[in-house]
């Protein structure tokens, strides 16, 4: 059952005030893509939106996106609720961001995705196991886990005014590294869309 037309009408326009960076015509595509993915998947959340599984095939499907670790951090970053599900204004307000997001929005949002524990600060091991699911693995006679180590030590170096040398990354180390130097907003992992 796709949504009524009154029902659109209401969430183009709240959602064209929140999603800022989608003009009204774009949302309502977002808003019918949105319904066609929740009727396609028949899950068990379809009156509320869609689960995980879903997201995760939207994400490699229509982005290219293939790390699984990568993926659920996305999906939970989306999922302001916490309910482990998508709706329809957690889609549209998410892509705002994951699509047109500023320079700003984009450092909130990879720096949400690679803080796994969500306590405000990426540590060495969470940044070792996003690194570890985003190198492949170069098959080679030494431990590549030493290898992601070292590269690890290097990111907190280069990432953090880290002067109190506690192995990990705040928010503002991250957000000034990032502005310094573009090319280190995705360090961790591949999280953005590889839209041209």
């Amino acid at each position: 059952a796709a949504m009524s037309k009154k029902r659109l009408q209401v969430l183009v326009e709240s959602l064209s005030r929140s999603a800022k960076h989608f003009n009204k015509r774009e949302v309502e595509c977002l808003i019918k893509l949105f319904d066609s993915l929740v009727t396609a998947s028949s899950s068990r959340f379809a009156a509320v939106g869609f689960d995980r599984n879903v997201f995760r095939d939207t994400l490699h499907r229509e982005f290219g996106m293939t790390d699984d670790v990568v993926m659920d951090r996305v999906f939970r970053t989306f999922d302001k609720s916490n309910d482990n599900c998508i709706s329809v204004v957690e889609w549209v307000e998410g892509l705002s961001v994951f699509l047109r997001g500023t320079l700003e929005e984009r450092i909130k949002y990879c720096f949400e995705v690679y803080d796994l524990n969500g306590d405000g600060y990426i540590s060495r091991e969470e940044m070792f196991q996003m690194l570890k699911n985003s190198l492949l693995q170069q098959p080679s006679e030494e431990d590549p886990d030493e290898g992601i180590k070292d590269l690890v030590d290097v990111a907190l170096k280069k990432m953090a005014s880290d002067y109190d040398h506690d192995g990990k990354l705040s928010f503002a180390d991250f957000e000034e590294a990032v502005r310094n130097e573009n090319l280190l907003l995705e360090a961790f992992g591949p999280c953005l869309p590889d839209i041209k």
